[in-house]
């Protein structure tokens, strides 16, 4: 059966090279990870001057420091004299200036070219110029958003209206105040399965009655196979037995002060192309960040977001946190399973998606504009 004989309760998804192939995973990391508005870090992560974190975009190592006037700026990790990659640690904190380990070539936080072997007697070169190579940066909901395009698209256009499209306007969003938030728990995965996985499957619950079974708990109308990011606006009620966003339905932590009487007790999922989730519930926030490595390969760094007051209190986050790390592993499993048969004749044509998976379609046409 061909994709235009099916029946019209079904729509065709992607073929299975897509999943694969190395030359459109090459494409994507050119024309969607480095042209697209990447979230890259946690901003509180550089909590002071010279605080930096290195992070791979597309194909890029990327820089991200606190400079001295407190600001955060992004580079490129490659020395500008012979190419020698700048920084080798993930992480870490430097005293004013980063310098390369091959030629001693130095540059300020800023990336201005500062010192260099016999740089005096160079007067001709630029310091700026010869800089390290500055990338866009945005700070938005407590996170540096990065882009490598010589002209980045409108931030407000693609990153925030990915949101107000989801929740219906701005202003819910920021009832979380997710920036003034702190990390509880930080949890990294290393998925074996293409990036466009982990994303289909994060924007549909067709699945859920089948291995969430405590999320079903917490949230019953996902048994019936609608995922919230279904309905623009809707937040996936609490049962009636469920106290918190728990592994057990218990009560959770304080509440965050903004949230709404009629956001509380519903569950709020937002997908931020190319690359993030958000996972909204009344005391706290989820925060996945992907980071797609090869064709067979994506790190997932996610974020357990609450009020710093909870956090500093060393509360018991344990079950609140349980919660979504047992739905992370069973999603990650599920879209593992789904990787193996990618490159199988039977899925050459690719499979299809349901009437609640619809609107997958529209990420596999964002997807095939994007590479063609």
């Amino acid at each position: 059966m061909t994709t235009t004989d099916l029946p019209s309760s079904l729509m065709a998804t992607l073929p299975g090279h897509y999943y694969t192939d190395p030359a459109i995973f090459a494409l994507e990391q050119s024309k969607i990870f480095e042209a697209d508005w990447f979230c890259a870090v946690r901003s509180s992560d550089l909590p002071t001057p010279g605080s930096f974190e290195t992070v791979q975009i597309g194909r890029e190592s990327v820089l991200i420091a606190r400079a001295r006037d407190g600001v955060l700026n992004a580079f490129l990790n490659v020395c500008r004299h012979r190419g020698a990659r700048l920084c080798t640690d993930e992480s870490g904190s430097v005293k004013r200036a980063f310098q390369c380990p091959y030629h001693a070539w130095t540059y300020g936080l800023d990336g201005k070219l500062i010192a260099a072997p016999n740089l005096t007697g160079m007067p001709d070169v630029d310091r700026t110029e010869f800089g390290l190579t500055r990338l866009h940066l945005r700070e938005w909901l407590g996170y540096a958003w990065v882009c490598l395009a010589d002209e980045p698209p409108s931030f407000e256009d693609t990153v925030v209206s990915a949101v107000t499209e989801r929740l219906g306007g701005s202003s819910e969003i920021e009832s979380y105040d997710i920036g003034s938030l702190s990390v509880g728990k930080r949890i990294e995965y290393d998925v074996k399965a293409n990036w466009k996985q982990i994303i289909e499957n994060f924007m549909e619950c067709y699945h859920c009655a089948t291995i969430h079974p405590e999320l079903t708990e917490v949230l019953p109308e996902f048994a019936d196979g609608y995922a919230a990011q279904y309905y623009v606006g809707h937040g996936a009620e609490f049962g009636a037995d469920v106290s918190g966003f728990t592994v057990d339905g218990s009560e959770g932590v304080d509440r965050l002060p903004g949230v709404t009487e009629a956001q509380d007790r519903r569950y709020y999922a937002i997908t931020i192309r190319p690359q993030v989730f958000v996972n909204l519930v009344p005391d706290h926030v989820i925060w996945h960040r992907m980071f797609p490595l090869a064709p067979d390969r994506t790190l997932v760094r996610c974020d357990w977001l609450y009020l710093p007051s909870v956090v500093e209190s060393g509360k018991d986050l344990s079950r609140s946190v349980e919660l979504f790390h047992r739905v992370n592993l069973q999603d990650f499993e599920a879209c593992e399973r789904c990787q193996l048969a990618m490159g199988s004749r039977s899925y050459a044509n690719g499979g299809v998606l349901v009437p609640s998976e619809h609107h997958i379609g529209e990420f596999h046409d964002w997807v095939r504009g994007r590479v063609s």
